[in-house]
C-alpha cells in the first residue's frame, strides 16, 4: 500500500518537512522498517551523534539532507464499507481518547514519516495545537487537548510500542486470520492494533477499556469495519493473556533460528542479535536488549557557564517535585527517571538553566580535559553536547572551535551557545573536514572527533533507531569514522591530544578502527584515560567504554592519543 509521507528534521524550536515516499514492507519480517535521511533532534536533548543516511560514499556528505518543504497529508485514505453511507468528518470529537488519537498519530509520523521519537515525546504542552492540527490532518478530527497524564501516557505508548513492535507484530499475525490480512494491513489499522496490543500486554490497562476505546479510534478515523477487526483481535488478545496462553515465540535450532527466536522475544532486528551475541555473548546480549527496552532514564548538567552548580539544580528539581538523584561519577549533573516535561515546562532548558546530557558523553569531556587557555577543536561538533560543556569548563579563557558540515545545526549550536552563555570562547566553522583538514594553517592543543556512528549505545532512548538502522550502514559507518580520524590527526600539534568518541558499543565501530588508526599513524601513541575517568570504564587498553547494563548509562567509547613531539 503506496502512502505518501514526510520526514521532519528539527531546526531549534521548530519542525521543517521533507518530501519522502515509502511503501508498507513487509517481506522479510513481521516489523515493517522504513529508511529516512533527516537530521537528530534538539541539540539539548542528544548526548551523541548518531548518522543517518540513505546511502553514503567517500565522496558524500556525512549528513545528506533535502530542502523541498510540504505539508503533511491531510488525510489517510480510507476504505468505505461496501454499502456504507460517506460519513462527514467530525472536527471535534469527545468521544475518542485523545492520547490514544495522538499516539496512533505519532506512531505514524515514526514509522512513515521519519520523524525522531524523542522529539516529539518531549515537545510539552507548548505543542497542543500543533499536536490537534496533525491529529486533524491525519483522522480528520480533533479531541480534546493533552492533560499532563495524557502526556505521560502518549510518552509510554509510543516509545513501548516502538521498542516492542517485531513482538507485537508477532502477537498480531499470529491472531489474524490469516497471513494476509496482517500484510495488507493499512498503516493506521496496525498502529491503532499495536497501541491496544501494548496496552494490554505490557501495561496491564483494563482490558476491556482498551479494546472500546481503541475499537471507537479505529470506527472513527477509518470505518465501522476497522473497528470490528480491532474489536475480534483485541478480544482474542485477552482471553489468550488470561489464561496465560499467548503465542509462543520458539528460541531452538540452529544459531540464527535461535537468533530469529531472541529477535522476535525481545524485539530487535535479527542482524543485531546476531552482532550482540557474537561480540558478547547469549546472556549479555539478551541483558543488553532488556535494558533496551526499559523506560529511560535522563541526566541533566547544570550549567556553569552561567555560574550554576548541580547544587543549584537540585533545589530548583526539588521546587518542581521533581525526583532526583546526584550522578554517581561527575559533579554538576543530576539523574531523572521520571519528570521530564515538568523540567521542559518549567522553561529550565529554554532559561538555559541546564541541559540534557547523559553522563557518559559528559565522562568523554572529562577525557578530553578541557583546561582554561587551550586552544581545542571539535571537529564534528554538532548538535553541540560535548561544544557546551567544554566551552564552560574553559571559564572563558582559551578558544573552542566547532566544526560542522551542516551550516543549520551549526546555527542552533551558536543560538545555545549564547543562552549559556558560553558564546565568547566558542567560533563556528561550516565545513566539511576532511576538506578543511587539508587546508589547515593552525595545530590544535586538542582535537575531539566525536564521530558519525550508528548509535547502538543509545537504543534505549532512541527506541526507532533500532528499526532505522541496518547492517549494511556499519561498512559504510567504518569507512567514514577511518577518513575523519586521519583528517582530524593532522590538525593535531606536536605533543597534543587526539581524542577519538563514538556512542556505540560496537567494537568495529570503537576498538577496531583505533588499531587500524594507530598502524597507519605511528606518531600516535595510546594515552590511557584511567587519570581522567574511574577505574571501572577503563579498558584493558587503557579505552574509555560505558556499558549500558554494567554503568546504567548509555553506551560510549573513547580513546585517547597523543602525538609526538
Amino acid at each position: 500500500m503506496g502512502v505518501q509521507i514526510v520526514a521532519e528534521v528539527s531546526t531549534g524550536n521548530s519542525v521543517q518537512f521533507l518530501i519522502q515516499k515509502t511503501m508498507m514492507q513487509t517481506s522479510n519480517s513481521p516489523a515493517s522498517s522504513f529508511r529516512h535521511t533527516i537530521m537528530p533532534s534538539l541539540p539539548q536533548l542528544l548526548s551523541g551523534r548518531i548518522l543517518h543516511f540513505a546511502k553514503l560514499s567517500a565522496t558524500s556528505s556525512y549528513e545528506s539532507h533535502s530542502t523541498e518543504k510540504v505539508k503533511f497529508p491531510k488525510k489517510i485514505s480510507r476504505k468505505p464499507d461496501s454499502g456504507s453511507p460517506p460519513r462527514k468528518t467530525q472536527k471535534l470529537n469527545l468521544e475518542v481518547s485523545p492520547h490514544r488519537a495522538v499516539s496512533a498519530v505519532r506512531l505514524m509520523r515514526i514509522e512513515l514519516g521519519g520523524a525522531f521519537a524523542d522529539l516529539l515525546n518531549e515537545q510539552g504542552k507548548g505543542s497542543g495545537d500543533n499536536e490537534m492540527g496533525y491529529v486533524e490532518r491525519t483522522l480528520g478530527f480533533r479531541t480534546r487537548h493533552l492533560e499532563d497524564r495524557d502526556l505521560r501516557l502518549v510518552t509510554e505508548i509510543v516509545g513501548g510500542t516502538i521498542r516492542w513492535r517485531r513482538y507485537l507484530d508477532h502477537l498480531i499475525l499470529s491472531l489474524c486470520h490469516d497471513e494476509s490480512t496482517f500484510r495488507s494491513m493499512e498503516p493506521l489499522l496496525l498502529q491503532i492494533l499495536r497501541i491496544g496490543f501494548y496496552e494490554i500486554t505490557k501495561l496491564d490497562m483494563p482490558p476491556y477499556a482498551v479494546v472500546d476505546e481503541n475499537v471507537r479510534l479505529a470506527k472513527v478515523a477509518l470505518r465501522p469495519g476497522a473497528g470490528n477487526l480491532v474489536n475480534g483481535i483485541l478480544r482474542k488478545l485477552i482471553v489468550l493473556k488470561e489464561s496465560d496462553s499467548l503465542p509462543a515465540v520458539k528460541v531452538d535450532g540452529d544459531d540464527r533460528q535461535q537468533a530469529r527466536g531472541l529477535a522476535t522475544l525481545y524485539s530487535h532486528p535479527v542482524w543485531m542479535v546476531r552482532r550482540w551475541t557474537k561480540y558478547f555473548g547469549w546472556d549479555e546480549a539478551i541483558k543488553l536488549m532488556t535494558w533496551n527496552n526499559s523506560s529511560p532514564s535522563f541526566s541533566l548538567r547544570a550549567n556553569t557557564g552561567k555560574g550554576l552548580t548541580g547544587a543549584d539544580l537540585v533545589s530548583r528539581l526539588k521546587m518542581l517535585k521533581v525526583p532526583h538523584e546526584p550522578s554517581l561519577y561527575l559533579d554538576d549533573f543530576v539523574r531523572i527517571k521520571t519528570g521530564m516535561q515538568n523540567v521542559i515546562q518549567a522553561g529550565l532548558l529554554k532559561e538555559g538553566f541546564c541541559a540534557v546530557q547523559d553522563e557518559s558523553a559528559g565522562l568523554v569531556v572529562s577525557i578530553v580535559d578541557p583546561q582554561p587557555g587551550e586552544n581545542i577543536i571539535d571537529c564534528c561538533a554538532a548538535p553541540g553536547g560535548k561544544t557546551l560543556f567544554m566551552a564552560s569548563c574553559l571559564n572563558g579563557q582559551g578558544t573552542l572551535f566547532a566544526v560542522d558540515i551542516n551550516e543549520g545545526r551549526l546555527r542552533i549550536l551558536k543560538e545555545t551557545a549564547k543562552l549559556h552563555q558560553v558564546i565568547d570562547v566558542i567560533s563556528t566553522i561550516h565545513a566539511d573536514l576532511r576538506t578543511f583538514s587539508t587546508d589547515k594553517v593552525v595545530e590544535w592543543d586538542k582535537v575531539l572527533l566525536d564521530a558519525p556512528c550508528s548509535g547502538l549505545g543509545v537504543l534505549s532512548k532512541r527506541a526507532d533507531l533500532r528499526w532505522n538502522r541496518k547492517q549494511e550502514d556499519m561498512e559504510q559507518l567504518k569507512h567514514l569514522q577511518d577518513e575523519l580520524l586521519d583528517s582530524a590527526s593532522r590538525l593535531v600539534k606536536p605533543g597534543g591530544v587526539l581524542i577519538y568518541s563514538t556512542c556505540s558499543i560496537d567494537p568495529e565501530e570503537n576498538e577496531e578502527r583505533i588499531e587500524a588508526f594507530l598502524l597507519s599513524h605511528p606518531e600516535f601513541d595510546i594515552d590511557p584515560v584511567n587519570r581522567y575517568v574511574p577505574e571501572d570504564f577503563v579498558t584493558t587498553r587503557g579505552f574509555y567504554m560505558s556499558n549500558p547494563v554494567k554503568h546504567e548509562l548509555d553506551g560510549a567509547f573513547a580513546a585517547r592519543l597523543v602525538r609526538s613531539q
